[in-house]
Formats: structure tokens, C-alpha cells, sequence
């Protein structure tokens, strides 16, 4: 049997597969920390070894280091003879697009990998708020189009906003989200839309950066954090927000008891356990290229049965660790910020406001939306005086296209990104409405809508109106004005 056929290998798309375990190298960027850059020709022998075990599939993005260029020096050398799938991600910071821009972007990926096509380029959204990130996507549809990118990806998008690529005719064939025995959010609407779509899961954080390994099992708690490296801070935070490291404990004892059983690691079970999810293509394990090769034991993962049963006795104990709250990808963009640096709030005030706004000569602050009907009804899309915000009546417009189709859900979710935008251009967030009016075209979507509002001011409550409306414009479900205090 030859080396890769050890490896099961999912199939995305005619024309694209992936090993079910896929290596991240994340890990580049930490070995980089220091400032010194690693070998290319070192770390690209180191590559090979992984690809003649089965490990033929790479994950990495444009802020990895040199992870990009390594790529590259592998391909120019044995792309020929031993062909890898390379995976990265374009994580650009929110601002204006367009096409020169994310042309340029997927460029440098292209020559950092020495690669005329990229087999699958992944985006990340840091700001729904700003309408821009649906831009970005439309114009690497066109360069797929062009044929610069073989298939498009998501990654750290929630399930609202997945379908809303969807519904505006953007084809992408993945999203890549954390997904482990510590963070289940996936198994829920993320995993019913991937079953509806045909959208599969790249499922990275499986390990919890190591500490879902036999490694810390029945290990006293991590007290210095400054010990840990960038993974293990990131996920020593899941753990904290799942219930603690006792509860983790629980967990871990049940592994060991399957994994003593099976003669394979906890590593294994907790693997196994992923890739047994309907959504799920492959898992991302994370490898410091040239110092730690697991590839020998992550083969293991495919060595035992794992049955109904064994199914149950991990859910079993999942049900005493905490969900972690909200969607998928929402740790990049909210409270809790479950990530190696911590609360990433201040970096994210630092972005570009999504609306341009201008003073007037009365104090006040208008936000622009740059739509055609603000001069053509002499309105701005948001006002500030002193310390109150009022927000117009907001659809889900952007540029010409109406977002979410006919699903009033979806047009909500965007008409509150929006209003969301406004408020940030303000210098206001969502915390600061007090109060929102809802219009509605038909009365059978009222719930959906709510819905949605109801999820997006969960722990706000702003005082709240809903009637039926006739909305200018067939297309459009809902309607929403806003008003904001500042404190």
C-alpha cells in the first residue's frame, strides 16, 4: 500500500480533494516570533515527510509567516512528483474594495506559493458592519472566474452570514470555524445549513492546541500563561468559558478510557470524534514543521471502529461543559474574545469606519450610506447631535443588489449590520440603542424578524415597535430606524 492510501481523502469537488486530516501551519508565525525567519529549504524537506505519509493538504493564510513561501519552495521542488493541496486565506482589514485590491492581494499569495491557480482561497469578514466584505467576495468570485483561483472558502463565518454569501450567488465549497469537544457550536445551525448547501467544515482547533492530547491528561492547571504557547493561550481560554479545568478533567478521563480501550491516543478519540460530523471534511492539526512530526499517531485516527456507543459516552459528559456562547466565528468579534491575544476590542476600534461622515454647521454628524436615494431624498443614514444618534429607515440594500433575497431573517441580519455600521462611523456601538422601529411587509415574517432582533439585542432590549408596513420597493421585507444614547 502505498503511503498515501493510509490517509482517507475527502472529495470537495470534481476537480478537488483533501486529506481528512490537514495540516495547519499556523505555527510558522509562532516559530517566527522572535523576528528570525525560519529555513524555506528546511521546512519544505519537512513538508515532504508529511506528504509521503498521505498528508497531501495544507492549510495556512497570508499572516502566517513565511508558511506562504514555504509553499512555494515546495512546489518549484516536488509539486511534480508528490502534489500537495494548498490552502490559504486573504484576511484583509475592513475598508474600501475593489477589484485592483483583492487582485493584487490573491497575486501575492500566488507568487509567495509559485502557483498560477490557488486551490482554494479562504476570506475572512472582521466587520459585518461594514458592507465591504461582500465586495471583497464578489470581486475573488470574478478572479476565480478568471481562473487565478480554483475554489473559494470562508473562514470564522457565522451561520447568518455563510447564507448570505450563498443567497447573493457567491460559490464557495467551505467554511473553516473552530470545532472541537470544547466548542460544539458548529453541530448546530452551522452544520443544518452545511446540509442544505453542500458546504463542508474545515475543522481547525480539534486538539484545543494540544491540550485535547494525552499530554495534559489527569495535569494540574496552567497557572503562567507566559509558559504557554500562542495555541495553548488561545485554548486554555476555551477551556475557562467551557466550565473550567475540572470539567475538562471529567472529560479527559472519559478519552483515556476510550483510548486505552481502542490502543490509540486521546488525540485519536478526540480526532475521530470530529471527523464523525455529518459537516465536517477534515480536521486542521496544527505542526511546528521540522521539530514535531505526529504523523505516525494521527494515522492512527483511522485505525479503530468507533461506534454509537462510544458516541454516547462522550456526549454523555459534553453535556456538563458550557456552550460557548454565540455563532461560529464570533470569538474574532465580540466578548468573549477566546483568542492568544485576549480582548482584541481595541484592535478592532482601530479599523476604518464603515461610512463616511461629515460635520455640519449646527454640531451635528451625518453618516453617509452613499446610496442614490440619500441626495435624491435629501437624507443621511444616520444623524449624531451631542450625545443622541437617530438611524433612517435602513434596508437591505447595498449598492444595487438587495441582500437575502426573499428571506426576511436575512435582510434583518443585514439592515442591523448596517445600522451597526452607522453607529460605529458615529463612534456608538449596538449597546448605545435604546430604541428600534420595525416595518414589515408581511405579517407571516413577523417572527422571523423578531427573531433575529431578538439575537442581535439579546442583552441590549431597546424599546421596540413592529407593525406592517407598505415598504417602497417589492423587494424589501423589513425596515428598521434606530435611535442611540451616548453615555
Amino acid at each position: 500500500m502505498s503511503p498515501s492510501k493510509n490517509l482517507p481523502i475527502y472529495q470537495l469537488a470534481p476537480d478537488l480533494s483533501v486529506s481528512r486530516v490537514i495540516t495547519g501551519l499556523w505555527q510558522i508565525a509562532d516559530m517566527e516570533r522572535g523576528g528570525q525567519k525560519v529555513n524555506l529549504e528546511d521546512k519544505s524537506e519537512a513538508m515532504k515527510a508529511y506528504v509521503d505519509r498521505g498528508f497531501h493538504s495544507f492549510d495556512m493564510a497570508d499572516h502566517y509567516g513565511s508558511a506562504e513561501d514555504i509553499i512555494g519552495v515546495y512546489k518549484n521542488k516536488y509539486q511534480a512528483e508528490s502534489p500537495i493541496t494548498a490552502m490559504t486565506k486573504w484576511v484583509p482589514e475592513p475598508g474600501l474594495m475593489n477589484k485592483d485590491k483583492v487582485r493584487e492581494a490573491v497575486n501575492v499569495a500566488r507568487k509567495r506559493m509559485q502557483t498560477e491557480q490557488i486551490d482554494v482561497m479562504q476570506f475572512h469578514a472582521w466587520n459585518y458592519a461594514d458592507p465591504n466584505w461582500l465586495d471583497a467576495l464578489t470581486y475573488l468570485q470574478e478572479l476565480k472566474q478568471e481562473g487565478l483561483i480554483k475554489h473559494l472558502g470562508l473562514t470564522n463565518f457565522d451561520t447568518a452570514h455563510l447564507k448570505m454569501v450563498l443567497t447573493n450567488g457567491i460559490e464557495v465549497i467551505s467554511n473553516q470555524v473552530c470545532f472541537s469537544l470544547l466548542d460544539m457550536r458548529a453541530a448546530g445551525k452551522m452544520t443544518a445549513l452545511c446540509h442544505s448547501s453542500g458546504v463542508r467544515l474545515f475543522a481547525f482547533g480539534t486538539l484545543a492546541g494540544g491540550f485535547l492530547s494525552d499530554k495534559w491528561y489527569d495535569k494540574n492547571e496552567p497557572i503562567d500563561e507566559k509558559k504557554l504557547n500562542w495555541s495553548q493561550m488561545k485554548y486554555k481560554r476555551f477551556i475557562d468559558e467551557a466550565g473550567g479545568w475540572q470539567q475538562y478533567q471529567k472529560l479527559m478521563t472519559v478519552l483515556n478510557q476510550l483510548a486505552s480501550e481502542k490502543s490509540v491516543s486521546i488525540s485519536n478519540i478526540a480526532s475521530r470524534y470530529m471527523l464523525e460530523q455529518e459537516a465536517v471534511a477534515a480536521i486542521i492539526v496544527g505542526a511546528r514543521l521540522g521539530e514535531n512530526n505526529h504523523n505516525a499517531d494521527n494515522l492512527k485516527t483511522f485505525s479503530f471502529d468507533f461506534n454509537e456507543q462510544d458516541k454516547i459516552r462522550v456526549d454523555t459528559v459534553l453535556k456538563n461543559l458550557k456552550t460557548i456562547p454565540g455563532d461560529c466565528g464570533d470569538e474574532y468579534r465580540k466578548p468573549p474574545f477566546l483568542t492568544a491575544s485576549g480582548d482584541l476590542s481595541h484592535h478592532l476600534e482601530t479599523f476604518t469606519p464603515p461610512y463616511p461622515t461629515t460635520e455640519g454647521k449646527d454640531g451635528r454628524t451625518k453618516a453617509l450610506s452613499g446610496t442614490v436615494w440619500g441626495d435624491l431624498a435629501g437624507f443621511s443614514r444616520a444623524v449624531r447631535k451631542g450625545n443622541t444618534i437617530t438611524i433612517s429607515g435602513t434596508t437591505a440594500t447595498h449598492g444595487n443588489d438587495v441582500i437575502g433575497e426573499n428571506d426576511a431573517a436575512l435582510q434583518t441580519h443585514f439592515v442591523l449590520d448596517k445600522i451597526e455600521g452607522a453607529l460605529q462611523s458615529l463612534g456608538a456601538k449596538l449597546d448605545d440603542v435604546i430604541r428600534t422601529r420595525i416595518f414589515i411587509r408581511n405579517m407571516e415574517d413577523w417572527e422571523a424578524i423578531a427573531r433575529v432582533h431578538g439575537e442581535r439585542f439579546s442583552d441590549i432590549q431597546p424599546a421596540n415597535t413592529l407593525v406592517q408596513a407598505a415598504l417602497v420597493g417589492e423587494e424589501y421585507l423589513v425596515e428598521i430606524e434606530a435611535d442611540a444614547l451616548l453615555m
